[in-house]
C-alpha cells in the first residue's frame, strides 16, 4: 500500500466485530457509530469514533474513543503510535492493523480480545476529503 494514498480525512462507515464463525457483530460503539479519521502528510493521525448521539447509553461502556500520534505503513499493515488519548494505558502503544483500500474505501481490522475470546474488530471507513480537497 502507498502511504500517500490514506493522506486525507475519512468518514466513519461502519464498526463491527466478527467472531471465530464469522458472525457478524455490532462494535463497541453501538450500531451506528460516528467517526473521523485523519491521516497527514508529514506521518501525524487523529482518530475519533463516539456512539451515535441519540443511541441510549449503555451502562459501562465507552461512548467515545480516540487519539493521535504518529502513523506508518508497512506492506499492507498500517501502524498507529498512540501519544495522546483519554485510555491512559494506550499511551505510548502501538496498534496495527491490516488495511485494505478499495477506491476511496479503507478497511482497518485487527484481532483483540473480546470477553475472553478473540475477535477481529472491523472499521470501515469512506473519504471525505484527500490533501485538502473536499470530495462530494
Amino acid at each position: 500500500m502507498n502511504p500517500a494514498d490514506l493522506i486525507g480525512v475519512w468518514t466513519l462507515d461502519s464498526f463491527h466485530d466478527i467472531d471465530a464463525t464469522g458472525t457478524r457483530a455490532e462494535g463497541p460503539l453501538g450500531a451506528a457509530p460516528r467517526g473521523t479519521l485523519i491521516y497527514t502528510a508529514d506521518g501525524r493521525v487523529s482518530v475519533h469514533m463516539m456512539r451515535a448521539p441519540d443511541a441510549d447509553p449503555v451502562p459501562g461502556s465507552n461512548d467515545y474513543m480516540g487519539y493521535t500520534g504518529t502513523w506508518r505503513v508497512t506492506g499492507s499493515r498500517v501502524t498507529h503510535a498512540i501519544e495522546i488519548t483519554p485510555r491512559r494505558p494506550w499511551v505510548g502503544t502501538e496498534q496495527t492493523r491490516g488495511a485494505r483500500l478499495e477506491g476511496d474505501r479503507l478497511t482497518l481490522d485487527g484481532s483483540v480480545p473480546v470477553n475472553g475470546r478473540e475477535q477481529r474488530r472491523v472499521l470501515e471507513w469512506r473519504r471525505t476529503s484527500a490533501h485538502g480537497t473536499t470530495r462530494h
